[in-house]
């Protein structure tokens, strides 16, 4: 499925940014709608939505594509809002597909929708699903996502799993009160299915207002709940060194008391057997790597989840072109932040909510 790369996908310099940091991987919002209301994405009150006609068409998504591949961009990951609820999208990855120098497409979904659309996306071309699912018990679901179906999500990573996908993982944001009990469970649950368990620090995202300090479970406790929930165990940085995959994950294996960490083999389903992500923005950060860039709905270029600052790509595609595409990001880049300022107490992040960027 992978188109092969061309001279005109690496003509240009690759994308550096000031502290040169190589950015190479690239989150694109299909759409800033969802069809669960999680209480760490989304206020209770709702979003202000973009205007429908303001949603980037499946063919600008294409050419801004283009553009961050010409610039050495090779990861794309589709985001939303909930980016299944965008209609077509199975037509947006085949044309995402047919970039030649784009060699993998991603794609983060609740997993409601993917009883019908795993095997669809997959053919398409979709290598690798990200399947948000915080919590097993159906009635803690439902809380967290106000509107959730945990057998219809339970049942998205069955279809998953049957399409072949060669990487699946799951991500629960880790709440203290919440899940905390259930790190064990999670783990457990993923390992059976040859799927990679990931774990979320919570971010004082929508000016705060939706994170509460004492939730906040760091990933040295997360790591603790792990070993604890498995008696003679302990975790080990993945493979022995920074563990850093494609993101900002941070992977661990688990071993036992004779080294054994599962199969050496992680090239299957994304890593081991007893394979552990964490994506710790609070508490272990790892600005210093970053090497990705988001694009919104409308087309607004965000070089940092964590500022509200961002500029239009949308414009300069319409007025001027590919050449003018490629010079506006390159601008951008030259202002792309040190790092957060996300403070434990909620405070120091950006005003727009989580459903509002895609993460």
């Amino acid at each position: 499925m992978e188109p092969t790369d061309s001279s005109a996908s690496s003509a240009l310099p690759p994308l550096v940014d000031r502290q040169q940091r190589v950015v190479d991987y690239l989150r694109v919002s299909v759409t800033d709608r969802c069809n669960y209301r999680c209480t760490y994405c989304m206020p209770e009150d709702g979003v202000d939505h973009v205007d429908r006609a303001d949603i980037l068409s499946f063919e600008e998504v294409a050419a801004l594509v283009s553009c961050f591949v010409q610039l050495g961009v090779r990861r794309v990951r589709l985001t939303g809002g909930e980016p299944t609820v965008r209609r077509d999208l199975v037509q947006l990855v085949a044309m995402l597909r047919a970039i030649p120098g784009l060699r993998d497409i991603a794609l983060s979904t609740n997993g409601h929708l993917l009883p019908e659309l795993a095997r669809p996306l997959r053919q398409a071309g979709v290598d690798r699903l990200n399947i948000s699912l915080d919590t097993l018990d159906p009635q803690r679901f439902a809380s967290i996502t106000r509107r959730g179906d945990l057998q219809r999500v339970l049942a998205g990573v069955e279809a998953a799993r049957e399409a072949g996908y060669p990487s699946i993982k799951i991500n629960a944001v880790a709440v203290k009160g919440f899940n905390d009990g259930e790190i064990g469970a999670l783990c457990e649950y993923a390992w059976s299915r040859n799927v990679v368990p990931r774990f979320i620090e919570q971010m004082p995202m929508a000016g705060g207002a939706l994170y509460v300090p004492g939730a906040l479970l760091s990933a040295a406790e997360i790591r603790s709940l792990c070993e604890a929930a498995f008696p003679g165990t302990h975790l080990v940085p993945h493979k022995g060194g920074p563990a850093r995959g494609a993101g900002p994950a941070r992977y661990w294996s688990l071993e036992d008391a004779g080294g054994d960490p599962g199969s050496p083999d992680d090239s299957a389903a994304g890593g081991s057997p007893r394979l552990l992500g964490i994506i710790s923005a609070m508490t272990e950060h790892f600005c210093d790597t970053c090497n990705r860039v988001r694009v919104s709905a409308a087309g607004s270029l965000h070089t940092c989840l964590a500022y509200d600052d961002a500029v239009d790509l949308r414009t300069p595609l319409h007025n001027l072109g590919p050449e003018g595409v490629i010079a506006t990001i390159r601008e951008a880049l030259t202002h792309k932040r040190d790092g957060h300022t996300f403070q434990l107490i909620g405070l120091g992040g950006p005003r727009k909510a989580m459903i509002q960027i895609g993460g």
